[in-house]
């Protein structure tokens, strides 16, 4: 079986190369972008199993990204799991409300958390 493509879009680069090797260890095969733009970018033309998502970013938030993403036939598929330090009601109700799978606050999850929640959502055992 080929290894799972994930699209980490995350601009915190600590954390987004915390991610990118955990996940990497776990056989995923890992991208990363650090801003909207590029994020987007990648989204519609590497054509990812998942996406993680962060909210704030540069040159486009994640809103815009799940909005542009959601609005692609050739992409509206791919699940998107917001993965934030905003942990509002209205912040995820928003999120949801544009398409995300799922919402993840940061600090409620440790990356063996935030993978099996990738591996539940991907129907992976």
């Amino acid at each position: 079986m080929a290894n799972k493509k994930l699209l980490i879009i995350e601009d915190d680069l600590v954390l987004q190369r915390a991610l990118q090797e955990f996940l990497s260890a776990e056989g995923f095969d890992v991208q990363c972008a650090s801003d909207g733009e590029v994020g987007a970018s990648k989204a519609l033309s590497e054509d990812p199993d998942l996406i993680l998502l962060d909210i704030v970013l540069p040159k486009k938030d994640g809103y815009a990204v799940l909005t542009e993403v959601r609005s692609s036939e050739n992409a509206k598929h791919i699940p998107i799991v917001l993965l934030t330090n905003l942990g509002s009601i209205s912040d995820v109700e928003k999120a949801l409300e544009l398409g995300a799978t799922t919402y993840l606050v940061k600090a409620d999850y440790k990356l063996e958390e935030i993978t099996a929640k990738i591996k539940d959502i991907l129907k992976m055992k």
